[in-house]
């Protein structure tokens, strides 16, 4: 076999890159977007400078140049596809989708589609969002959500274990009370409810806690990384052993 180099590429073997928010000191535990331990594969993780918290739950078009050099330079790097670790930055989905050459995926978002196909047409999603007031129709369009009447969309903004860990990132996260925070709103919105079938986490911070979610509700639970894992294995097909 012959491999060729490509150049400004120096390292190897890195199929899916990520791209971060430029966040205050934040405990990224394992099964966070940001915590390369999450994935049973290597991870390329690119900062965006200068995009803060609060400039992707505010939609602030302004970073977008930044975005696309981020994004750019992980390209270069050899990876296979690109992803971002807020649910917000699936506000330049379409634009930046047109001016990178691998795919892009920048918010866990972009699942509602396939999740509603799977749920049937008169079931129903529960979206727990890190900000239910910024996730508007204009964020839902971007990422190809030409219909919302099927979403149930909760918001932890004013939960204050969620608040001070994610939004005010004060550095400091109790785990337990982040996850009853979480675990409470899918209950909550199930009860409120009964037509969801399926539970969509927003945030790159929640994944830790869809497990506890699952089991609370009962239900599917999508969030970042199984859409990660789900695209990795479209963009590293694998050989098959076995028998008949």
């Amino acid at each position: 076999m012959i491999y060729h180099g490509k150049k400004g590429q120096y390292t190897g073997g890195e199929a899916i890159g990520i791209l971060t928010l430029e966040s205050s000191p934040v405990a990224f535990i394992p099964g966070d977007v940001n915590n390369a331990s999450t994935y049973p594969f290597p991870i390329r993780y690119q900062n965006v400078d200068g995009f803060s918290v609060q400039k992707a739950i505010g939609k602030d078009p302004s970073i977008y140049k930044n975005l696309l050099e981020s994004a750019k330079s992980l390209e270069q790097q050899g990876v296979r596809a690109i992803t971002g670790g807020c649910g917000f930055m699936g506000i330049h989905q379409k634009k930046l989708a047109k001016e990178i050459e691998v795919p892009i995926f920048l918010s866990s978002l972009t699942q509602i589609p396939f999740i509603s196909t799977i749920i049937g047409i008169d079931s129903k999603i529960g979206v727990i969002t890190a900000n239910a007031k910024n996730l508007t129709a204009d964020l839902l369009t971007a990422v190809g959500v030409s219909n919302s009447s099927n979403l149930m969309i909760a918001g932890l903004e004013d939960q204050p274990n969620f608040d001070q860990f994610a939004i005010k990132e004060t550095g400091r996260l109790d785990v337990e009370a982040v996850k009853n925070e979480v675990v409470d709103t899918a209950k909550e919105l199930v009860a409120d409810d009964p037509a969801i079938r399926a539970i969509l986490l927003e945030c790159s911070l929640l994944p830790p806690y869809a497990l506890s979610v699952q089991n609370a509700v009962n239900l599917p639970v999508f969030d970042y990384v199984t859409m990660i894992k789900f695209v990795f294995t479209a963009v590293v097909q694998c050989s098959y052993k076995g028998f008949l």
